[in-house]
């Protein structure tokens, strides 16, 4: 349990067909390299059980869904095979949602930063509530939001990713991220979300498995390439990392506190 609070975890359960993957990390969902690879691993298994019908991606707690990278991990990179090591997970998980061949909801309960956005943008459905603002912080700390940039741009197109990496420090609400297509509802709490949640995992539970996988298949037929596309924006941002503005930046943040 101690273990659990300090360095973070992911859980799996399967109950009815329907596998609910669980992350969680003391410092507001934040998502260091140890806690994206099993994050990864995780949302690969669940495909490959076939048990599981559907996915269902969530995190614990109830105000922040996801803070998106470890300050602490980040600070920490010194050189940029490590920067290049520690984006990569994000890019493993992004790749993870895509290439698994059941349908992923997500249940976003609160707030989703970064690296947060590029996961609820990678799953198939997502449910929030009414706190779920989002931002695309990174240009902040003098990187860009390049690795989880081509799955929030395919989900809420150029215009809208924009708009949010450009204003890095904007909170942008859960209705405006609902009309431009990250959420497909947005509910007043989570007791609500999970009934939501609950009746359209049900649906597909009963659904024909082979038609599922072909209709995610066809949804993704353009992100063939995102091997290598996020490997390159994964580089892109292990050398930016490293430069004295972000080290500066993400210092001054983490004093702040």
């Amino acid at each position: 349990m101690e273990d659990k609070k300090l360095q973070g975890s992911v859980e799996t359960q399967l109950n009815n067909g329907i596998a609910t993957i669980t992350f969680y990390h003391p410092s507001h969902n934040s998502l260091p390299g140890k806690l994206l690879a099993k994050l990864a691993e995780a949302i690969t298994a669940a495909g490959t059980n076939d048990e599981a019908k559907v996915i269902v991606l969530k995190s614990a707690g109830e105000r922040t869904f996801c803070a998106g990278a470890s300050f602490d991990e980040l600070s920490s990179i010194r050189n940029v095979e490590e920067g290049y090591r520690f984006f990569m997970g994000f890019a493993n998980v992004i790749n993870a949602c895509r290439k698994c061949p059941k349908f992923i909801i997500g249940r976003v309960q609160g707030k989703a930063v970064g690296g947060g956005v590029g996961v609820a943008s990678a799953v198939d459905y997502c449910y929030a509530t009414k706190f779920s603002a989002t931002k695309l912080s990174e240009l902040a700390i003098g990187i860009g939001p390049f690795v989880v940039g081509p799955a929030v741009e395919r989900k809420i197109g150029v215009s809208a990713m924009s708009q949010m990496a450009i204003n890095a420090t904007e909170w942008y609400s859960a209705e405006w991220s609902k009309q431009q297509g990250l959420y497909a509802e947005v509910f007043e709490n989570a007791a609500a979300m999970d009934e939501g949640i609950q009746t359209l995992a049900n649906k597909l539970v009963k659904s024909n498995p082979e038609a599922m996988r072909l209709l995610k298949e066809a949804f993704w037929q353009n992100a063939s390439h995102w091997d290598e596309l996020l490997s390159e924006r994964a580089a892109m941002s292990g050398k930016l990392v490293l430069s004295d503005f972000t080290i500066n930046a993400i210092a001054a943040f983490k004093n702040r506190t």
